[in-house]
């Protein structure tokens, strides 16, 4: 008989671990596996290691206009071997956290790749992996996703050299001349942002007419600008046709070709879902081409079985994992519990920042929700004015003009991302605008920002 555990969860990043801690907090008797480190992509590759640059990015430009504030630097530059090496730190920080955690739960973690094998006699799932088969009563499904590497020529030859995806980006001991990056979403801009400003003359290279996906247009409008004032240009409408050793041909919107001059390039296009290889067919799990197929308890069509994160294909945001991993959980253990998207904030960690929650205009439009927006500069905000010398932002809520309840919120500006989750409390909470207004906010924050737009409704 193999070993018996009451969850096996296969994945050991966001959803995946936090899947683990939170079954074996609760006295489930838990095993995981994970291939690579502990906290997948987001932890060692994506989401955390991005920002530790960032805010090196952040401090360097601080640094230049420091003299804004009364301070003056003289000499100031990027090493970035150094930027680098502390990311390296700040990951194996997390790590052993991580691993600590799962320790302390009374996690079993195994580094080997896993795959399902169908059940036992006794009716449990059948995992097996290098050290041998294991089973348990339930599964869950965390394996994440990989960037997407799209059949243009010259892309597959020069991956991990001349072309870069997330993983090898984030490890460049030499900051590039000239860099392109094919791709205007979250991971394209975000390193737009680092690399434009340690720097790099940075081209980015977009099919659609505007940049950061779903974002509300007009805050997507202004990070452009943005990010342009900081010496990123930007080639909406183009399509990269193929690349060689330091070239990178696009089809302009016109239909014309354009070369441009790269010393390196970022495929940014998108990410899969990583459901293929795991035996699911030998259980009868559904998917389809996002991912599999899950429904609000995260689970799948095969009792026992879960999925969450973005092997799901819904949102491809660890935060959206986090929770995705507590409703299966809590699923399994027999609570009442449901995922809820309505309120799924996201961020984008630029310089500025962007973040948003809820229905944008767009969403409003198509859906033909009959809607009222507000909105206000960032200079309304006392501490923003008082850190930000020169900059501005903007806060916009979007309300239903009938029930007047709160359907969206949308800034862009500095700490946009610490603040966002306030509004997202405010849509969870189904709150209308009279109801959020009594909400006391500290003094001076920038989050004072959301409740002076929602006194420019009129009652």
């Amino acid at each position: 008989m193999e070993t018996l555990y009451d969850l096996i969860v296969i994945g050991g990043g966001p959803g995946g671990y936090l899947a683990a801690e939170r079954a074996g907090h609760a006295g489930l008797k838990t095993l995981l596996f994970e291939k690579n480190n502990l906290g997948g992509v987001c932890l060692n590759e994506g989401c955390v290691p991005s920002k530790a640059m960032l805010n090196s990015a952040k401090t360097f430009v601080h640094a230049k206009h420091a003299d804004l504030y009364g301070v003056n630097v003289t000499g100031v530059s990027v090493d970035q071997p150094k930027v680098i090496a502390r990311k390296r730190k700040v990951i194996k920080t997390l790590v052993s956290g991580v691993g600590a955690k799962m320790k302390a739960n009374h996690v079993t973690v195994v580094k080997e790749e896993a795959t399902i094998d169908g059940k036992c006699a006794e009716g449990y799932f059948k995992v097996k992996s290098a050290s041998g088969v294991y089973a348990a009563k339930n599964l869950i499904i965390a394996t994440g996703a990989s960037a997407v590497v799209p059949p243009i020529p010259g892309v597959k030859e020069g991956l991990g050299d001349f072309v870069l995806t997330n993983r090898e980006v984030l490890e460049l001991t030499e900051i590039p001349a000239k860099f392109t990056i094919i791709g205007g979403g979250v991971i394209g801009l975000e390193m737009a942002a680092y690399y434009a400003a340690v720097g790099s003359q940075v081209t980015v290279v977009e099919m659609m007419d505007h940049i950061a996906g779903p974002t509300d247009r007009e805050i997507s409008t202004r990070l452009q600008k943005e990010l342009e004032a900081l010496g990123v240009k930007f080639l909406l409408g183009h399509a990269c046709e193929k690349v060689e050793p330091g070239k990178v041909f696009v089809k302009t919107s016109d239909g014309s070709q354009l070369v441009i001059e790269a010393d390196k390039v970022l495929l940014s296009i998108g990410r899969r879902a990583n459901y293929m290889n795991l035996g699911l067919e030998t259980i009868g799990v559904e998917t389809e081409r996002s991912g599999i197929v899950a429904d609000s308890l995260c689970r799948t069509n095969v009792p026992g079985v879960y999925a969450v994160g973005d092997v799901n294909g819904r949102y491809l945001l660890a935060h959206t994992a986090y929770r995705e991993a507590e409703v299966a959980v809590n699923t399994i253990l027999g609570k009442k519990d449901y995922m809820r998207y309505c309120a799924n904030p996201s961020v984008i960690y630029t310089i500025p920042e962007v973040a948003g929650v809820g229905k944008t205009e767009e969403d409003c439009k198509q859906a033909g929700i009959e809607y009222e927006v507000k909105k206000l500069s960032m200079m309304y905000s006392g501490r923003f004015v008082a850190e930000n010398e020169g900059a501005d932002g903007l806060c916009k809520v979007i309300v239903d003009k009938n029930s007047r309840l709160i359907l969206g919120v949308h800034l862009i500006g500095a700490y946009a991302g610490e603040m966002i989750w306030g509004a997202a409390q405010m849509l969870e909470t189904h709150l209308r605008v009279t109801d959020a207004r009594q909400i006391i906010f500290p003094h001076p924050t920038v989050s004072e920002i959301i409740r002076e737009v929602l006194w420019e409704f009129k009652d």
